[in-house]
Order: structure tokens, then C-alpha cells, then sequence
């Protein structure tokens, strides 16, 4: 996909096809430090639950669940070739500068569609609410293209990931309150003025072992499985930055083509931004630092959250997404984003436990569910803004008889 788009923006072949597979291996080298991550994390999450004794009674089964519950709908299989040319009007009307070309995200669009669907049986419906997403997360990947670009250091990319953008909708006007705090507003723990302070303690690779070794001893870990935590905690924090550097280096001549090519045609002042996996904003050592220690706030806060019935688990491990754009938007204010992911995720909770319904029907007989657990969610479909919404205007459309 991204050697045709490529070839379209006029790269050379021999070009175009040295950057594709370079951003193929960077995303390689991308998901086996995520997949570190998670299969880190997890287990250590699930030891948090039983060691404190946790009684929730709607499991969090993560994004790869819902994501394989979406594309189990029968509307599916129709809506990634009408998302592609929504996405290619939007741009030729100037409705959008992001072509998301993040294919394999489109799931979060499918999504709503399958919710749409499962809700009013229509077709049209469904088809709509993908659109809706799609636009929904378009027009938000424009609004914070800058600080993606600035922050992260990604020249030309945005992110219309549908769960960080969900999550942005709501954390970015949060945290510029959050900000305004007395006593909070001046505190600034960013992952440079961290280093400054404490030295080598400061560095992002201690600063994973450090938060990793918490969170082992938080699971009850013995003293091996802490260090060993810690160390793998290290490496993400260490090897991210890497990746996502290798993914850069593939993808900068196709972003400098293509804003030549839609300059020379429609003017100085026309700009696109390509689409990419908002992973790459866990490059930085603040995103990393802000997910991970959002990990046990995050299960603290589902156990005394009154009327909350979800039990986070899948998707802890991603948390560093969901926070990517209010990190940036912080500038990497830590503290600042900390405490905004904590009312963010709190909202989230509300959310997910009010989608449980759907969300269990629309995993039924396509996923398995964890032992004991009769009802399902998850943070990422479940307590995401923009399916929230799309589902409460499909229960109206139902219930009025558009339909």
C-alpha cells in the first residue's frame, strides 16, 4: 500500500520501494518492542488483580478482541474500500489534509459500523457511522498534526488512530485545565528536566526500569521477577525511540514528495499529512513513562469508581497510546499528563460499563471470552468517545423508527 502511494506521489520505484520496506521493518522492530511491552505487562496487571483482591464483574478483553469482533460483522468486509475513497474525496475537497494510509487501523472505523449494525440492523446506518468515525478522526489528526510534528519530531505525519484521537477529544481540553491548577500548573516533570535532576536515574532507560520494578513489586513479584520486569521496561524505553526512527527514515521522502507534488498543483499553501499509527508517538520517553504509570492508577481507579463494573486488563498495556496526543499537547509534561489520563480513563470506565451490553454481543461466538467472565468491554472500543456517541445516536435512531 505504501509503494503505490508512493509511485502516485511520483518517488522514483527503486525509492519508493526501499522506503515501503523500510517502514515494513520498522513496523516489524515497532511491534516486537510493543509486544515486549504487553507481554510484560499483562501478566504483571493480571498479578495486581488477584494480590489486592479485585471483583469487577465486566472483563477488559483489549483492542485485538474487539478489533476481531468488528471485522467478524457481516458490514465489514464492504467498509475499508468505501472508508479509502471517503478518505481520498475528503482530501480533493480540502476537508481534511491527512490520507490515512495506517490500513490496518481502519478497524477502529469498522468498529463503529459493526456497533451500528449490531444496534439497528441497517446497513445504511452502519455504513454512516464508519464515515462518521472516519471524518470524526480525520478532523482531529488536522487539529493536532502540529503538536504530533513538533513533539515526536514527525515531519509531515498525523495520527488518525481512532482510540489516541478518542481519547484526545477529551484529554487535550482537560489537561489545559489541569494545567491551570494552583499548585499543579508549575509543575513540569518532562523526561528532559527528569534527566537534569537526577542524572543518570533521569535517563529514559532507568526511568523504565524504575517504573517497571514499582509495578513488579505492586504485583508481588520476588525480588528476580521485579529486576527482570524492570530490565524489560528499560529496553522498551530504550529501543522505541529506535524504531520509530528506522519507520522515519522510510517514510520522510515519500512525505517530501508528496508535498511537492500537491504544491506544484494546487499551491504553495497546500499541505497533506500521512496518516500513521499513533505507536510511533511511544517513541518518546514521556508517552512510555505517562502510559505506564497510568497502569495501576488505572486499576486503583475502576475498583473505587462507584457505578464502574469494568475490570481493566486488555488493554493496560496500550494505555501509552490513548495518551499520546495529550502528552503532546503537554509538551511532555509527565505530572500533567498523568493526572489528566487519570480523569480521562475515569470517564472511560463510565463508558466501557455502559457499552458492556453490545459489546459482549458483538464478541459472542467470534473471540473467547477469559474463564468466569460472562460480559465483556474494553477501554479502547468500549470506553472510546466516538463510539460512545455513535452508539447513543443509534439507540436513538432505533428507538424513533428511522430505520
Amino acid at each position: 500500500m505504501i509503494f503505490i502511494i508512493a509511485l502516485v506521489f511520483r518517488v522514483k520505484v527503486s525509492k519508493a520501494l526501499r522506503s515501503a520496506l523500510t517502514i515494513g521493518i520498522g513496523m516489524v522492530g515497532i511491534n516486537l518492542v510493543i509486544n515486549l511491552l504487553t507481554t510484560n505487562i499483562g501478566p504483571a496487571a493480571q498479578a495486581m488483580v488477584k494480590r489486592f483482591g479485585f471483583h469487577l464483574t465486566v472483563v477488559d478483553v483489549g483492542w485485538p478482541s474487539a478489533a476481531a469482533g468488528a471485522w467478524g460483522q457481516p458490514i465489514s468486509s464492504v467498509l475499508i474500500p468505501i472508508l479509502l475513497v471517503t478518505n481520498i474525496v475528503l482530501i480533493m475537497l480540502k476537508v481534511t489534509k491527512t490520507l490515512d494510509i495506517d490500513i490496518w487501523n481502519y478497524w477502529h472505523m469498522v468498529a463503529a459500523g459493526s456497533v451500528a449494525y449490531i444496534v439497528t440492523k441497517s446497513w445504511w446506518f452502519s455504513i454512516l457511522s464508519a464515515i462518521l468515525y472516519m471524518i470524526f478522526c480525520l478532523l482531529i489528526a488536522d487539529w493536532t498534526a502540529k503538536d504530533v510534528q513538533e513533539f515526536y519530531g514527525l515531519e509531515g505525519i498525523s495520527f488518525p488512530t481512532g482510540s489516541s484521537d478518542a481519547f484526545g477529544l477529551l484529554g487535550i481540553p482537560i489537561s489545559a485545565v489541569v494545567a491551570r491548577i494552583p499548585g499543579i500548573k508549575n509543575l513540569n516533570a518532562d523526561a528532559e528536566t527528569i534527566q537534569k535532576k537526577f542524572g543518570i536515574f533521569g535517563e529514559p532507560m532507568m526511568m523504565g526500569i524504575i517504573i517497571g520494578a514499582v509495578i513488579g513489586i505492586l504485583a508481588g513479584y520476588d525480588v528476580a521477577k521485579v529486576l527482570q520486569l524492570g530490565i524489560n521496561m528499560g529496553a522498551v524505553m530504550m529501543l522505541m525511540p529506535r524504531m520509530v526512527k528506522l519507520l522515519m527514515e522510510g517514510l520522510m521522502p515519500i512525505s517530501e514528495s508528496a508535498r511537492e507534488v500537491l504544491q506544484k498543483r494546487y499551491g504553495e499553501d497546500r499541505e497533506i499529512y500521512l496518516g500513521m499509527d499513533a505507536a510511533l508517538s511511544t517513541g518518546a520517553p514521556a508517552t512510555l513513562a505517562t502510559g505506564l504509570l497510568l497502569v495501576p492508577i488505572t486499576l486503583f481507579i475502576a475498583v473505587i469508581l462507584p457505578g464502574n463494573r469494568v475490570l481493566p486488563f486488555g488493554d493496560l498495556a496500550t494505555i501509552p497510546f490513548y495518551v499520546s496526543l495529550i502528552v503532546a499537547r503537554r509538551k511532555g509534561n509527565i505530572v500533567h499528563s498523568v493526572i489528566t489520563g487519570a480523569i480521562v480513563v475515569a470517564i472511560a470506565l463510565f463508558m466501557a460499563t455502559d457499552f458492556t451490553s453490545v459489546h459482549t454481543q458483538m464478541l459472542q461466538g467470534i473471540v473467547k471470552f477469559p474463564a468466569g467472565a460472562a460480559k465483556v468491554s474494553s477501554l479502547d472500543m468500549g470506553g472510546n468517545f466516538l463510539n460512545w456517541i455513535l452508539l447513543k445516536l443509534g439507540e436513538v435512531v432505533k428507538s424513533i423508527g428511522i430505520v
